[in-house]
């Protein structure tokens, strides 16, 4: 079997295990997910969820992130960890989104990376959510799960995700990285991997399962 076989057969019992997963961060504008996704770095999404509940209801739009009272906001975002860092980049962000571009978030990855604390995830998130763009975003689940079943064998972000590109249909890219996050979560988990009810365990190679 070739590793794209593979990926394809990842792919449809994936779907027949989590058809309908989303995201898991709660927002309801491209400039809120934007922000949720920074805020969760280091930090799980439900906390950031917790966080922005009231911290989207404070701050409405780019120009009150934008002109936000820097201790103001890392006490807003204290719990959510790194806070003081976060909270610098979310104004730089804001600002540079009303300066640069007009209040609205970029739809491409060029102009997204040159917001603060804005790497290629949170671009990638945004693409593939927002935009529905062709997108992989490598977050911890993806590089422990495509490192196990065998579809790479980088621990780079950047040349997983291109590792990934190559055997991922453009338009379900975003969508086997929710799965991937949902696999990742109730069965391939960290510590201990339930292979014995894993529905992928005739197609993962389980690279490094003890």
């Amino acid at each position: 079997m070739t590793k794209k076989q593979r990926a394809a057969l990842i792919l449809e019992k994936l779907e027949e295990a989590y058809p309908d997963v989303e995201c898991s961060l709660n927002y309801t504008t491209p400039l809120e997910m934007l922000i949720a996704t920074q805020l969760s770095a280091q930090c799980t999404d439900a906390r950031v969820n917790i966080v922005t509940e009231k911290l989207f209801k404070k701050y409405r739009n780019v120009d009150d992130f934008a002109d936000a009272d820097y201790e103001e906001l890392c006490e807003d975002i204290r719990s959510a960890g790194f806070y003081r860092n976060k909270a610098k980049n979310i104004i730089l962000c804001c600002q540079r989104l009303r300066d640069v571009y007009g209040g609205e978030v970029p739809d491409n990855m060029e102009d997204l990376l040159t917001l603060a604390g804005t790497g290629r995830k949170t671009a990638n998130l945004v693409l593939g959510d927002i935009f529905g763009k062709p997108a992989i975003v490598v977050d911890t689940h993806c590089i422990r799960l495509t490192n196990r079943m065998g579809l790479t064998t980088n621990k780079d972000p950047v040349k997983i995700e291109f590792d990934l590109k190559k055997l991922i249909p453009p338009e379900k890219g975003a969508h086997f990285c929710h799965q991937l996050v949902a696999h990742g979560r109730a069965v391939c988990t960290a510590r201990k991997p339930e292979c014995e009810r894993c529905n992928l365990f005739e197609v993962c190679k389980r690279v490094g399962v003890k």
